[in-house]
């Protein structure tokens, strides 16, 4: 769009030679004009000056120029004002509009109306709040580019159609904006179609995504499925897979065949841990393979400095690897209370070793004492790994029934959990059955 600084009709002569003036002005600054052959030029160099001035106020400097001159086609006034103080009405603050304007340059050539409004009112449909616009767009500038009706509609209505709620589709976008620019052909079905092929139903993937929308940016190719071929050639089982992807999905996306080595390498000289019994580790605790050598080191130094055999600690580990995430502090207090109120063997600790994964004030005491004042002894997992309904039921039984089997995942089915006959039928019977069993893998 023409300055209005243009002022007079001026003729093709001296346009040509007010042309080459403000080129030449340009060169002066470090700034190489190659481009602008096809873009109108304000007719003085004052006008010029005071775009470059304008621009270097809010902290672009010659180099970005450099890096998009078309740039200096756009009126102060006309253009970039307007463009500058809608951002700002959105959410951008002033001090971060140079920022922003280097990472999507083009943003000064739109038009407030016609292309900056759409897409913000497109954003508020898809429920991200209006006072995370700013923040999304911070984050991914070029949204302000796209059409409507093409990548950020495609995408948004395959999600839903897999099982996403539509309700999720705001705070996904505010955590991660890049899915409205990822084409559904190309990036997000062969990498849900992939996940599914590993065992995961759909519900379970679309809650993944929900919650972790950032795994749709993990390449399939150059990532995923390297990542998915090294746990299975570090001892993984194939059937294991859904469940290590549904506790742990950004294992994706790590570098994992270095930190697979490093910490199998560390299990198997510090704990004693052969590499058969470490990917069973990492099957019922993927997060292991991001877990600090240090912070592994302390629960377990805890359990050798009470006497338990290094080789009963490993047993322990690898029945019960959440072990390792355990504060030791919380560990002492429970420990303490088992052999001095409770007066039970240490076998038994390393015969359930879940008994530290359980809070002390909220259910190990408060189960305890009435276990006491009905005079019943049972073992730590019959009265721990229970529900508080179940466990009610199960004092008022006449008989103390046998102990359950943790839970199981299986390639292609659902979460399998043993005693599910207690559930309810309506529970049972529900359209978020998926749902449940997604939340109690996690969970556990």
């Amino acid at each position: 769009m023409p300055s209005v600084t243009w002022g007079v009709v001026q003729g093709k002569k001296e346009k040509l030679v007010n042309r080459v003036i403000i080129c030449d002005y340009l060169k002066g600054l470090g700034i190489i004009p190659d481009e602008l052959e096809s873009v109108e030029l304000p007719s003085t160099v004052e006008v010029m000056k005071e775009r470059i001035e304008f621009l270097q106020r809010m902290g672009l400097t010659i180099d970005d120029i450099n890096e998009y001159p078309l740039m200096l086609g756009c009126s102060v006034r006309k253009n970039i004002i307007p463009v500058l103080g809608y951002l700002e009405k959105i959410g951008i603050s002033r001090s971060k509009l140079g920022e922003f304007v280097k990472s999507y340059p083009q943003v000064l050539h739109a038009s407030v109306v016609v292309e900056l409004q759409p897409v913000i009112k497109f954003l508020r449909g898809l429920d991200v709040e209006k006072q995370d616009i700013g923040y999304v767009l911070l984050k991914y500038p070029e949204l302000l580019g796209f059409k409507l009706e093409g990548t950020m509609s495609t995408s948004v209505a395959y999600l839903v159609s897999i099982g996403v709620c539509p309700r999720d589709i705001g705070p996904m976008v505010t955590q991660y904006p890049y899915i409205l620019g990822m084409r559904v052909g190309t990036m997000i079905k062969p990498l849900v179609d992939y996940l599914v092929s590993l065992g995961l139903p759909k519900k379970i993937v679309a809650r993944m995504l929900e919650k972790r929308p950032y795994v749709l940016g993990y390449d399939l190719q150059e990532t995923v499925k390297p990542n998915v071929d090294c746990l299975i050639s570090f001892g993984i089982r194939r059937e294991a897979l859904a469940s290590i992807v549904a506790q742990y999905p950004q294992i994706l996306g790590l570098p994992l065949k270095a930190k697979l080595s490093s910490q199998q390498y560390f299990f198997n000289l510090k704990l004693k841990i052969d590499p058969e019994r470490f990917a069973r580790v990492i099957e019922k605790m993927p997060q292991i393979v991001s877990l600090n050598q240090n912070v592994i080191m302390k629960p377990v130094q805890f359990l050798l400095e009470r006497a338990i055999p290094s080789e009963d600690a490993a047993m322990m580990v690898v029945k019960c690897p959440q072990l390792l995430a355990l504060r030791v502090p919380l560990m002492k207090n429970s420990y303490y209370f088992f052999k001095s109120e409770m007066g039970r063997p240490l076998k038994e600790l390393v015969e359930f070793p879940e008994y530290f994964t359980y809070s002390l004030e909220s259910r190990i005491k408060p189960r305890y004492e009435m276990l006491k004042s009905k005079g019943i002894r049972s073992s730590l997992n019959w009265f721990l790994n229970c529900s508080d309904k179940r466990f009610e039921e199960r004092l008022e039984g006449d008989y103390i029934e046998s102990e359950s089997l943790g839970p199981s995942f299986c390639m292609g089915g659902k979460l399998d959990l043993p005693g599910c006959e207690i559930l309810s039928d309506e529970e049972d019977k529900s359209d978020d059955e998926d749902e449940v069993l997604f939340r109690r893998t996690v969970s556990l």
